[in-house]
């Protein structure tokens, strides 16, 4: 297992887990385009990938323009490897050492995605849209988890 900072050739198969998720699934795949994937990864944030027998088993992208983690994703088959939070502590580990901005994401009620970032101490703070809870993590809160953790 390989995590290492994403590059624009690695969006084809950053686009294809992003496809082959079972929650949080796009109702029309053009909405995220790889202009998009590039933009944020170059010019917006910073992304990672996990690589496995030479294949991205999942991804994470923040983004320091919106103060927002736009992307942290998995291959359900490499689900509970504990992949996803080795991606979310590197990736948090960089925004906080850009900036000291709140982050904050959303995601659907119910998902599996709910109970990961509550239990990486992600903190609810309402609604985003109709559909999706809002989760803030503050510089602060990363600090002192990251000590209580380890």
């Amino acid at each position: 297992m390989l995590i290492r900072e994403a590059q624009a050739t690695d969006i084809p198969q950053i686009q294809s887990v992003r496809h082959a998720v079972k929650e949080n699934v796009l109702s029309d795949h053009s909405l995220v385009t790889d202009k998009h994937c590039e933009e944020y990864l170059t010019k917006r944030g910073k992304g990672w990938v996990c690589e496995i027998e030479n294949e991205i088993a999942g991804f994470a992208i923040a983004d320091l323009v919106s103060q927002n983690v736009w992307a942290l994703f998995l291959r359900p088959e490499h689900e509970g490897k504990g992949i996803g939070k080795r991606l979310h502590n590197i990736m948090l580990d960089w925004y906080f050492s850009q900036t000291n901005k709140t982050i904050w994401l959303s995601t659907g009620f119910k998902t599996r995605a709910e109970k990961f970032y509550r239990l990486q101490g992600w903190q609810e703070v309402g609604l985003h849209g109709k559909k999706e809870i809002k989760f803030e993590m503050s510089s602060e809160a990363w600090t002192n988890r990251k000590y209580t953790i380890n």
